[in-house]
């Protein structure tokens, strides 16, 4: 599809705010020490303390560590926040962080804007409940799929990450500028560049390889040997809600 020159223009300034992390993120006091002893396979306790350095973090970790036990689908519940992140292991923590502070931020935008986001934000919700119950589902079956519940849930919350992304950039974008772009631009881009601006925000926003990979297996847009991959259990909740990039 041809692209007028006010979605190009549109896209490119999109795309600039998207590489610029301090925009996106809100706060990166914790988010970025706690890349850094990940990185560095620091200590647990080095990690512990810098998750509760933010209390409201270290609380939502422990919920989300506990969702995938509630479900029935892990059998230890975590106790303490050091029972959670020994539980979660590195990717899954750097993951829930990025989108609890990614949420926080998105709660901040004005009008329209944080209306809609927050209507994606409850759709990548229901699409991370519906993994887990698949998951669930299985297991009683008896064709227990050997993915870590937590991989499969974090993966869930980046499932319209393109869409969340670009709209808070695009909320950024229309408070500069003199006369606001219309919404209709965003959507039509949103509708045609959703892959381009989900790979671009993993890039630029220092995500891990693994995420972006499962992304594209979960989208139909790459394809894996593997039977466990975390991937395959989004793609069929995504198809389900007719939310594939590339439909089957």
């Amino acid at each position: 599809m041809h692209m007028t020159n006010l979605e190009q223009q549109v896209l490119t300034q999109v795309q600039a705010i998207i590489g610029n992390e301090e925009q996106v993120i809100g706060r990166r006091g914790i988010l970025i020490p706690l890349k850094k002893a990940l990185i560095n396979e620091a200590d647990i306790r080095v990690v512990i303390d810098t998750v509760s350095a933010d209390p409201a973090l270290a609380a939502h970790l422990l919920q989300r560590s506990n969702t995938a036990q509630t479900a029935g689908v892990v059998s230890t519940k975590s106790r303490s926040v050091k029972d959670a992140l020994i539980r979660l292991g590195q990717v899954n923590i750097y993951r829930y962080a990025f989108s609890f502070y990614l949420k926080e931020r998105l709660d901040e935008l004005a009008e329209p804007y944080k209306k809609l986001v927050q209507g994606y934000w409850a759709l990548n919700e229901k699409i991370a409940h519906d993994c887990i119950e698949l998951l669930r589902a299985e297991n009683e079956a008896g064709v227990g799929i050997k993915v870590d519940a937590d991989e499969v849930q974090t993966l869930a919350l980046f499932s319209v990450f393109g869409q969340v992304i670009a709209l808070t950039a695009f909320a950024y974008l229309n408070a500069e500028l003199p006369r606001p772009v219309s919404l209709k631009v965003l959507k039509s881009l949103i509708d045609q560049q959703q892959q381009k601006l989900s790979l671009e925000a993993f890039e630029s926003l220092g995500l891990d390889d693994d995420l972006r990979e499962e992304f594209l297996i979960a989208h139909n847009l790459r394809q894996t040997q593997n039977p466990d991959s975390a991937g395959l259990v989004l793609r069929r909740v995504l198809s389900k809600r007719k939310l594939l990039i590339n439909p089957l």
